[in-house]
């Protein structure tokens, strides 16, 4: 597991991963949130523009055997959304921090991006509940 922990990002404990990209974040779920859900089959994906607090529901992620919440790892404004992704939602499971990223926001305060779990703690987080 440890090698699908990139140790360059950040990671919320709803297991979305965050990277810095100038003054916007990148997020999407991480790879053993891809693993426990399966393969992914839809995403609803938000309006850009649109404003949400941490933790917030920005949209929902559907696999043969779930349907989960896609949550704000940030207060943000959500900018652009990944429509390859959209069309090939199997770009999640395969290339999780790559190709299938999910969302790019402003964070309504970049400081925050350091509140966020680094890899350790997070790798921490999936050992516990694995």
């Amino acid at each position: 597991m440890e090698s699908t922990i990139p140790d360059d990002l950040r990671y919320t404990a709803s297991d979305e991963w965050v990277r810095r990209d100038g003054d916007e974040m990148v997020s999407g779920i991480t790879a053993f949130a891809a693993e426990q859900l399966g393969d992914i089959v839809y995403l609803q994906f938000p309006t850009a523009k649109e404003h949400y607090d941490q933790g917030q529901a920005y949209g929902e992620i559907e696999s043969v055997k779930a349907v989960s919440d896609l949550n704000a790892p940030l207060a943000c404004e959500i900018v652009d959304v990944n429509w390859d992704v959209d069309e090939n939602p199997a770009l999640v499971n395969d290339d999780p921090y790559g190709r299938g990223w999910l969302v790019r926001f402003k964070p309504d305060d970049a400081t925050d991006y350091e509140s966020l779990l680094d890899a350790a703690a997070y790798r921490q987080s999936v050992t516990e509940r694995s």
